[in-house]
């Protein structure tokens, strides 16, 4: 369910804004984990599960709050063992402050917003609070934090780029604290019920730090699944056109040639830049979209889109190398 979340999260752009999937994915899944994790942390001790009402009791005055649920795990059932890398998840759980935010807005939806357009639509005389518009405004913030989303954002060329790093952000908070909670299943030693039940989140207890931010959970998604794809495949005659056509400029690019954060899966690459405006990119012999005009132009799917580009690696140095070609 969380990565289900994670994907539909993904899925979430321009077009497509429906955050109540995502956020209702998510909040249950979050919920189930850390209910789950008290349920076997007690076992533990007691040699027993506890009662309905105890696991209530746990997630505050309704029993889904999850900032409440979290708190219950870090003071009566977390250890850290003097291992380092529970001590920094310990660190992490307990300070670190967009997790707190994020964690409350899910909370609040799963307690409450989620009926908040039924409350706005009944006159309800304490609307539930608008967690889309608080989510809009976090996400608005981390753009606001550094200036060079915000110039990107402004040019149309680099917006799915600014949308994709917004949301890896995001993600990447979530993934930490999901693996932060799963490690004690294992490293944590939480109990021999609990390692039994380790390996429905091992993906997360084994995520690195480098790769945090990076998965693709798009593919576990109906909606990717069903989605059209649109690129496509070169022929001889496209490669010869190349060549000899002056409008179009290319250039190939191999992973161990480049200086910075290699941001695709493919060890080379082929950027091309069309009529000046136009920026493509091959892959495996596969035409993507490099730039927004690019996809509207050709009816291409985004190399980001596609899947081809590392979730949260920029690719905005591409897209100045295709249009730098037009200057040779």
């Amino acid at each position: 369910m969380i990565k289900l979340g994670f994907g539909e999260f993904q899925n979430l752009d321009s077009i497509n804004d429906f955050y109540h999937l995502p956020f209702q994915l998510l909040s249950s899944g979050l919920e189930r984990l850390m209910k789950c994790f008290i349920c076997l942390g007690y076992y533990e001790i007691h040699n027993e599960y506890p009662d309905s009402k105890y696991l209530k009791k746990c997630g505050g005055r309704n029993g889904h709050d999850l900032n409440e649920l979290k708190n219950n795990i870090l003071y009566n059932y977390f250890k850290n063992r003097e291992i380092t890398a529970l001590k920094i998840d310990e660190k992490f759980l307990k300070e670190d402050s967009d997790l707190k935010e994020l964690i409350y807005l899910l909370s609040e939806f799963g307690k409450y917003a989620r009926y908040h357009n039924l409350d706005i639509i009944t006159s309800a005389s304490k609307p539930s609070i608008d967690v889309k518009r608080l989510w809009e405004k976090y996400e608005t913030d981390i753009l606001l934090a550094d200036p060079s989303l915000l110039e990107k954002l402004s040019d149309f060329e680099y917006q799915k780029e600014v949308h994709s790093y917004v949301t890896q952000f995001i993600i990447s908070k979530l993934e930490k604290f999901v693996r932060g909670i799963s490690r004690q299943f294992t490293i944590g030693q939480l109990g021999e019920k609990a390692q039994q039940f380790s390996s429905v989140y091992y993906d997360f207890i084994l995520l690195k730090d480098e790769k945090i931010g990076t998965t693709d959970y798009r593919k576990h998604t109906t909606r990717f699944k069903q989605k059209e794809k649109n690129a496509y495949k070169r022929t001889t005659i496209d490669n010869i056109n190349r060549k000899i056509n002056p409008d179009i400029k290319f250039k190939k690019i191999l992973k161990d040639d480049f200086v910075g954060d290699w941001p695709f899966y493919a060890e080379e690459v082929i950027i091309e830049c069309r009529q000046k405006y136009w920026c493509t990119i091959e892959i495996d012999g596969i035409d993507y979209a490099l730039n927004g005009s690019a996809s509207d132009r050709y009816k291409l799917d985004s190399v980001i889109d596609a899947g081809m580009s590392i979730r949260g690696k920029s690719i905005s140095p591409f897209i100045n190398m295709a249009l730098e070609l037009n200057e040779k």
